[in-house]
């Protein structure tokens, strides 16, 4: 059931929170948490970028959307990302997505819980910001190396 703004309600669904990322820092994030058995169900979130794609809102743009534990949009502050309030999780296999037009990435029957605990997305979310600056400076000096 479609509850506005392409925000599904899941029948009987649990609210969770969603934490947006840009998409080369949540595939980065993805990849630390598997190794770590720590994600939850993880969207694409390709296309409808919000309109001055900052992250916030519920247009994505080019990033990746973590389900994480209600309650979470209240306290999360961390810079290049948003998280916000969508009614509903998926509750099973044949279940679409919570966003309207989103597809899975990580669907839930991947995932190693029903969301990805917070503290664990936000060292992740760090520990693949530090990579990515990491991979940026070691193309620049080989760039200048040439």
């Amino acid at each position: 059931m479609d509850a506005g703004l392409g925000v599904r309600t899941v029948s009987g669904g649990v609210p969770c929170d969603l934490v947006t990322v840009p998409a080369r820092q949540g595939l980065e994030a993805v990849d630390i948490l598997r190794l770590r058995d720590g994600l939850g169900p993880v969207l694409l979130c390709d296309g409808d970028a919000d309109e001055n794609d900052d992250g916030a809102g519920d247009g994505c743009g080019d990033r990746l959307g973590f389900l994480v534990p209600p309650g979470t949009a209240a306290c999360w502050d961390l810079p290049g990302s948003a998280c916000t309030q969508t009614p509903g999780r998926p509750r099973t296999v044949a279940q679409e997505p919570p966003l309207a037009g989103r597809d899975w990435l990580v669907p839930p029957e991947w995932a190693y819980g029903v969301a990805t605990d917070a503290s664990l997305l936000r060292a992740a979310l760090g520990e693949a910001a530090r990579t990515i600056a990491a991979a940026g400076r070691s193309e620049s000096a080989d760039a200048d190396g040439d």
